[in-house]
């Protein structure tokens, strides 16, 4: 068996990890941090998450590198095109668990229309007050999903069950939401000047990077929802914070920031009493984890075994094509 290294191993995951791969180094940090690189030196496998960069500078000192297994749905944390130079396979796990997104997306909402934190924190302390905690209704809103594969596509079944109309945007339609959730497929600047709620489900890819800027916040509706549990870079974190400040954003919804970790990059952002944060969690429940390993387990024993693995990413030739969500400036 190859030299195999998992990166970015969480201590209720090294059984699950031992298990399959006894002879694998578990290291907890990601590829930034100081010293890890030395350790991964003669790795043929390496095994990450999203905090782990692969450019050029880590490539380099990873010489025996013939496989990444991330176990991400994203890969832009991989440099792909290097990658292919050097002739090391990469993979990803298409789909551990896009429902468990999905399911955030309305805690998030829910949680927060609905005052929860707030009336707990009143309960807590011996106040019964209602007064003030009026919630907001989803039932009748219309709500933009941006994105509609797997994780966009249980947004919109979710919505439609709260009794919602859905708007979307994508560059190919889904049938099946069209005629059995009664989703709409619009241009890019109908969903923005009409929905009520925006929840955002893109890769970050340059042509998505500040999909939504000071300009789409311009023409939303005044007091509009944004849910971003995709990517932080999807949205330009200055004009979110402007449009918080007058009120055209009434709550920002967010599981993803750019420069994510960064507390005093982001600080104005996450402490404005309007934005809710939470530390990149939605894809984070047993289930999805479980389904994380085996599917990477799978890629690696694929490999080894001198099989081409099911889930090769391959570098971004056609992903980039998506001219309806380009920006217009």
């Amino acid at each position: 068996m190859p030299p195999i290294v998992f990166l970015e191993v969480d201590k209720e995951d090294e059984s699950r990890v031992k298990e399959q791969f006894s002879d694998a180094l578990m290291i907890h940090e990601n590829s930034t941090e100081e010293g890890v690189l030395d350790q991964c030196k003669d790795a043929e496998i390496l095994s990450c998450f999203i905090y782990s960069k692969l450019q050029k500078e880590q490539l380099d000192k990873l010489p025996k590198l013939k496989l990444i297994a991330t176990r991400s749905v994203g890969f832009n944390h991989i440099d792909l095109e290097e990658c292919a130079k050097r002739k090391i396979v990469v993979c990803n796990v298409p789909d551990y668990g896009s429902h468990v997104i999905a399911e955030h997306v309305y805690a998030l909402l829910l949680g927060t229309l609905r005052h929860i934190h707030e009336g707990d924190e009143r309960v807590e302390k011996g106040n019964f007050d209602y007064r003030g905690l009026r919630g907001i209704t989803l039932r009748g809103k219309t709500i933009g999903v941006v994105g509609t594969g797997k994780i966009g596509a249980h947004v919109c079944r979710v919505a439609h069950g709260f009794g919602m109309k859905v708007l979307a945007v994508d560059r190919c339609r889904t049938l099946e939401l069209e005629e059995l959730f009664g989703v709409k497929y619009v241009e890019m600047e109908e969903l923005i000047k009409g929905a009520d709620i925006i929840s955002l489900h893109l890769p970050l890819l340059d042509a998505t990077k500040h999909i939504i800027d000071k300009e789409e916040f311009d023409q939303m509706k005044d007091g509009v929802i944004l849910i971003n549990t995709a990517r932080g870079g999807l949205v330009n974190t200055d004009a979110l914070v402007e449009a918080l400040g007058s009120g055209k954003v009434a709550y920002a919804l967010l599981d993803v920031l750019e420069n994510e970790k960064d507390y005093e990059e982001n600080k104005e952002l996450i402490e404005h009493p309007n934005a809710i944060t939470t530390p990149h969690i939605a894809f984070y429940s047993d289930e999805s984890m479980k389904n994380m390993y085996d599917d990477c387990f799978e890629s690696i024993e694929q490999f080894t075994a001198g099989k081409e693995p099911g889930h090769v990413v391959k570098p971004p030739k056609v992903v980039c094509d998506l001219p309806e969500l380009k920006k217009s400036h």
